[in-house]
C-alpha cells in the first residue's frame, strides 16, 4: 500500500488544527499537530514531512523562528497562517523562506487548494517545461546550470539548496533569458495568485535568490536583473 502525504499542522489554537485536519484528511493526507513552537521543530526534526501549515503568532518560538529553525536544516514547503492585521509578519515570513501564506479568517477549501498546488509544484519534476518529450531537460548557462529532472541548481558547479518557490521562481525566469515580468505576472505565474497576494512576496523571494547564489557564485546573482518600475528579468552576460 502506498503510503500517505505526511503533513504538519502547527497552531496553538486547537480548533484551527482540528478544522485543517478534517479537511486535509478527507483528501486523504496524513496529518499531525503540533500547538507550540518547540513541538513543531521536534516534529519536523524527526519525521519527513512533505508540508508543513504553521502559523506565525503563537506564544512562546512564533511561527517566524520555527521556520528560520527549519529553514536552516531542511527545505520542507511551508505555508504560513497568518492574521490580516499582520502584514509585516508576513514579509519577514517570506525573508526567512516561507513558501506560501494564507490569511486568517480562511476557507479550509483554500487550505486544501493551496497544499495541493504547492505540493504538485514541490515534487513533480516539469511543472513548467515547455514538452514532455525532451529526455531530459537542463537549462545551460555559464556560471548556472538548472536540472529540471531533478529539480537541482549548479552555480560554479556548486549545488545551490533552494525552497520549491525559489526554485520556480529561478525556473520560471530563466527559461525566458532577457523577457521582462512585472511582478503581478510572477504572482499569477509562480504562485497561482490571480486576484490576491502581496508584490513584496516576489522582491523577498528575488532577494532570497540573489543572496543564496551570491554566496557561491556572484556572477550567477547577477544574472537575476531588476528592472525598475516593472519587475524581473533573468539577462546572460555576453562572457565574449
Amino acid at each position: 500500500m502506498e503510503a500517505k502525504t505526511r503533513i504538519l499542522v502547527v497552531d496553538d489554537e486547537d480548533r484551527i488544527r482540528r478544522l485543517i485536519r478534517m479537511y486535509l484528511e478527507r483528501e486523504d493526507y496524513q496529518v499531525d499537530e503540533a500547538e507550540n513552537g518547540d513541538e513543531a521543530l521536534e516534529l519536523a526534526f524527526t519525521n519527513d514531512y512533505a508540508l508543513i501549515l504553521l502559523d506565525i503568532m503563537m506564544p512562546g518560538k512564533d511561527g517566524i523562528e520555527v521556520c528560520k529553525e527549519i529553514r536552516d536544516k531542511q527545505d520542507t514547503p511551508v505555508i504560513m497562517l497568518t492574521a490580516k492585521g499582520e502584514e509585516a509578519h508576513r514579509v519577514q515570513g517570506f525573508e526567512v523562506g516561507t513558501d506560501d501564506y494564507i490569511v486568517k479568517p480562511f476557507s479550509p477549501r483554500e487550505v486544501v487548494l493551496r497544499v495541493k498546488a504547492l505540493l504538485r509544484r514541490s515534487t513533480t519534476a516539469g511543472s513548467f517545461a515547455p514538452g514532455a518529450n525532451s529526455a531530459k531537460e537542463i537549462i545551460e548557462f555559464p556560471h548556472l546550470s538548472i536540472d529540471q529532472d531533478a529539480h537541482r541548481v549548479l552555480a560554479d558547479g556548486k549545488e545551490v539548496s533552494l525552497t520549491p518557490k525559489e526554485y520556480e521562481l529561478l525556473y520560471f525566469l530563466a527559461k525566458a533569458p532577457d523577457k521582462v515580468y512585472a511582478r503581478e505576472q510572477l504572482l499569477k505565474e509562480v504562485w497561482k495568485y490571480e486576484f490576491f497576494g502581496d508584490l513584496r512576496t516576489v522582491d523577498t523571494h528575488v532577494k532570497r535568490l540573489r543572496e543564496k547564489l551570491n554566496k557561491i557564485s556572484p556572477d550567477a546573482a547577477k544574472m537575476i536583473v531588476t528592472v525598475w518600475g516593472v519587475g524581473y528579468k533573468f539577462e546572460v552576460a555576453d562572457e565574449s
